[in-house]
């Protein structure tokens, strides 16, 4: 099993969720979070004042699935988060050792 963390832009969510979705992926958990890379953030003005935005946001999503799924998986996050503007985000994927489906105790991939 893997598990895939994806930073991508807030408004990509739906289109990127409907993706998935049609692939076959059953769930996947959303955090709302700030951070930056080689975009650094941004200045805005606010009242007259310009000021720095160190952090710039994104959200969080956080997916298990099979071994066999995670390169299409990968492959569509890739193709419906991109923008082709600096920020689009990353995709980390990590070996997942176990999950458990906290209802009926199924574990390993039919817990997913």
């Amino acid at each position: 099993m893997k598990y895939i963390i994806a930073a991508i832009k807030p408004f990509k969510l739906e289109e990127v969720r409907e993706a998935l979705t049609s692939i076959g992926v059953r769930g996947m958990m959303v955090t709302e979070i700030k951070g930056f890379g080689a975009q650094s953030g941004h200045t805005e003005i606010y009242r007259g004042a310009e000021y720095a935005v160190n952090f710039v946001p994104k959200l969080k999503l956080e997916i298990g699935v099979s071994d066999a799924m995670a390169d299409q998986v990968v492959e569509t996050l890739q193709k419906t988060a991109k923008t082709d503007k600096i920020g689009d985000g990353k995709i980390f994927v990590l070996d997942l050792a176990s999950a458990t489906r906290v209802r009926t105790g199924e574990a390993g991939d039919d817990a997913l």
